[in-house]
């Protein structure tokens, strides 16, 4: 942007004008930083502050607004103006609400703020959205199960076309197979008919959805709003092309042949409540060994499930699942009899009512760990009330509620994915870190560490994947723990690590008929918004919306394969030659390409290496004799910033030597920022980003691990300019640590100021 115009407005209100000198601020941006505007306000929010900034637009006397007020995470509706570019310092939350006053350092910090603002905005370009060629609006489905049926019946009513693909020769997966199902309307207390063949029916008769039965995905490739799709049946191959993907391909049941110390094998009455259910829809319950109806049956809980040796999760169903045929077998048989063992059992909400009928009808329920089944179907049970082992005798039959497994995977290839999957391992889980970009000095011409992933070459279908993708990364969508394909972040349901792929129902986590139904219909919501923002040019989720996207300087592209290897979402693949290529509608502008670029070619409109330096030498530096450290903080957007922000919503202070730049990610953290404030004469840096693990997750996967990675040779580079390894850390919060964060910046700046000031101060 070569005729910028910028105008500098200060905001007087929440207490800032009572705290700050606003006349010496404005002194900073006129006189130092050179603003050709620049206005104080009592409250720019204001119908009156909002007409000033709006009359200085249309009198063209500015293009772009540095708006010094409160958070840009706030206002930001009412801080919107056709046509011009919005730059925001922030005053409010990490000034004056976090430092005393009317006090020097806070008078130093606010100019800082507005320092940084106007160096940003000279580095700031309105990005333009990427909307070329043709974008398409039909949702491709993976899986006829109830899942998917449902997934497809719900885009259709939404006026989306609808391709759904069934492995199988026929719709309803699983659930065809059900006699009943678990109660999902009031009262909830009796099995219901299994109402899936209306749900078939309606799908099959739906002009809307194209139904493709005994069908393989074989190949994918392309982007939200333009995915190429192959499609292999009956030998035969057609392409289709799709905008989004819901990948609802459901589960199996645990293979009850790795439980041989609860008897199966051992006795042909030990028997899965998968095959019970078939039994049961098939004309009632029979003895496999000699036909007859059982009197006694037991049905053991947790067969594999919550076992660190089988299944380590709850399985979700199984307890009502075996209430359900429990309760179908004493009514069909007044005389028989029904005991459920279960170790806890797990009926919430409204399954409650369910189980207390159960309990009224005569079914008993032993609260105790199955410890074994023998042959003669004796089970031995470590009773939790009588604090002993028990044995069970007289039973006819003993009924296994064996846990549900993903279909991550197809599963006659489950070998080949799960080599996969351990081949990313490092890749999945941010609480690992991960080799330096998977080379070993990260130069030209490497070839990938051991263990890193290369191009799928061959471009032939494996049969192991679901969808068998065209990408850098591989062809599976990449998995969470136990082959879960569920996002690597809390805060983002249904998302895959794959833009535009969403997952639903029993691949995502284990749930029952309702639940995956209401599932379906959440991924679709997804998956028409991930339509919706690639046809417009917009990020999906956590940055909806920017239009912004990674620009590659290929006159200076080493073609080192850092960008594509890091690339959380995997939007980023090469060409024969190794030219990196973005997938833009993948992208979620993270900026961890921009980060792991050696060269610093990657870039954004609105953000890039250059604007961050200059924002970092913005600062005023004290010299040596002011006593008066400078902290650099780069924080993540997602959680640290907002931590800082709500530190000074609830006043808590802290110190106010740091000077803190919001970052997309520490994934997209160049090192060059850090070597720069040190070099400009900070006296250290933190990196603060999103807290990583299971309970709490990096909202662009791993930029935590990516940051801790690169910041472990940040100490070779400090030594060798003769300066303290402590100088330089990285800390993780979550958005609720408003508190612990005020505690770690002290506690930092406390040890900075233990050590000697910067000797690159004033140099």
């Amino acid at each position: 942007m070569s005729d910028r115009k910028a105008g500098v407005y200060l905001c007087k209100g929440c207490g800032i004008g009572d705290a700050v000198d606003m006349d010496a601020i404005e002194q900073v941006a006129v006189s130092e930083m050179k603003a050709p505007l620049c206005r104080q306000h009592d409250a720019l929010c204001s119908d009156e502050g909002l007409k000033v900034i709006q009359d200085d637009i249309d009198g063209g006397e500015i293009n772009q607004a540095i708006i010094a007020a409160c958070s840009h995470r706030v206002m930001t509706d009412r801080f919107q103006f056709n046509g011009t570019q919005v730059v925001r310092a922030n005053l409010r939350e990490q000034v004056i609400w976090c430092h005393p006053a009317n006090d020097e350092d806070t008078q130093m910090l606010a100019a800082d703020q507005v320092r940084m603002g106007i160096a940003q905005a000279a580095k700031f370009d309105t990005p333009q959205p990427w909307t070329e060629g043709d974008f398409n609006r039909r949702i491709m489905v993976v899986g006829g199960g109830v899942t998917g049926l449902s997934a497809a019946r719900e885009a259709s009513l939404t006026g989306h076309e609808v391709l759904l693909i069934e492995r199988a020769d026929s719709l309803g997966g699983w659930a065809a197979k059900w006699s009943r199902r678990l109660p999902h309307r009031p009262p909830y207390r009796d099995p219901q008919d299994n109402d899936l063949g209306a749900l078939v029916s309606e799908v099959e008769g739906d002009s809307k959805i194209t139904v493709m039965t005994g069908a393989l995905v074989t190949r994918t490739e392309g982007m939200p709003g333009k995915f190429t799709v192959e499609i292999t049946r009956g030998g035969a191959a057609v392409l289709e092309t799709v905008g989004a993907i819901v990948v609802a391909t459901g589960w199996r049941p645990y293979d009850a042949n790795k439980l041989g110390h609860l008897g199966y094998g051992a006795s042909p009455d030990v028997v899965t409540g998968v095959e019970l259910e078939e039994m049961l829809a098939n004309g009632g319950i029979r003895r496999k060994s000699d036909g007859q109806a059982p009197k006694t049956v037991a049905f053991v809980q947790c067969a594999g499930s919550r076992d660190p040796e089988h299944l380590p999760y709850c399985s979700s169903v199984c307890c009502g699942v075996s209430i359900k045929q429990a309760l179908l077998l004493v009514r069909s048989d007044p005389d028989a009899m029904a005991y459920i063992v279960f170790d806890e059992l797990r009926t919430p909400g409204t399954a409650e009512e369910f189980y207390r009928q159960a309990q009224e009808a005569g079914v008993v329920f032993i609260k105790g760990k199955v410890k074994s089944v023998g042959a003669d179907l004796t089970v031995t049970v470590d009773d939790a009330l009588l604090g002993e082992e028990v044995p069970m005798t007289g039973l006819d039959m003993v009924v296994l509620a064996t846990g549900m497994v993903p279909n991550s995977t197809n599963p006659d290839a489950e070998a080949e994915a799960d080599e996969f999957q351990e081949q990313l391992k490092a890749d999945i889980n941010p609480a690992v870190p991960i080799p330096s970009a998977g080379f070993a000095n990260g130069g030209e011409g490497e070839e990938p560490q051991e263990g890193f992933p290369w191009p799928w070459k061959d471009k032939t279908p494996t049969g192991g994947s679901i969808l068998n993708l065209q990408y850098r990364q591989g062809p599976h969508i990449p998995m969470l723990a136990d082959g879960f394909s569920d996002s690597h972040y809390i805060c983002f349901p249904y998302e895959t690590r794959r833009t535009g792929i969403y997952t639903c129902g029993p691949v995502r986590r284990p749930m029952g008929m309702a639940e995956s139904a209401d599932d379906a219909a959440g991924a679709v919501l997804k998956a028409i918004q991930a339509i919706g923002n690639a046809a417009e040019g917009a990020a999906v989720h956590p940055r909806a919306g920017d239009l912004s996207f990674p620009k590659i300087g290929y006159d200076i592209c080493t073609k080192c394969r850092r960008c594509t290897v890091e690339c959380p979402f995997g939007a980023i693949d090469e060409e024969e030659d190794g030219k990196p290529v973005v997938n833009i509608t993948r992208c979620r502008r993270c900026g961890t390409c921009m980060g792991a670029c050696p060269v610093r070619t990657i870039g954004f409109d609105n953000y890039n290496v250059q604007m961050i330096s200059d924002m970092i030498s913005a600062v005023e530096i004290p010299d040596e004799f002011a006593e008066k450290p400078r902290i650099l903080i780069l924080a993540c957007e997602n959680d640290a910033y907002p931590a800082l922000d709500m530190a000074g919503i609830n006043r808590h202070q802290y110190s106010a030597y740091v000077r803190t730049i919001p970052v997309r990610c520490l994934g997209s953290v160049s090192m060059l920022w850090v070597s720069t404030a040190i070099e400009r004469g900070y006296d250290g840096a933190m990196l603060l980003g999103c807290k990583s693990g299971d309970d709490y997750q990096c909202h662009f996967v791993k930029g935590s691990a990516i940051a801790k990675e690169r910041m472990s040779k940040v100490g070779e580079t400090l030594k060798s300019m003769m300066l303290e390894e402590d100088r330089v850390i990285s800390e993780e919060v979550s958005i609720a640590d408003s508190a612990r964060v005020a505690d770690l910046i002290d506690r930092f700046a406390g040890k900075i100021g233990e050590l000697d000031a910067n000797p690159f101060k004033g140099f």
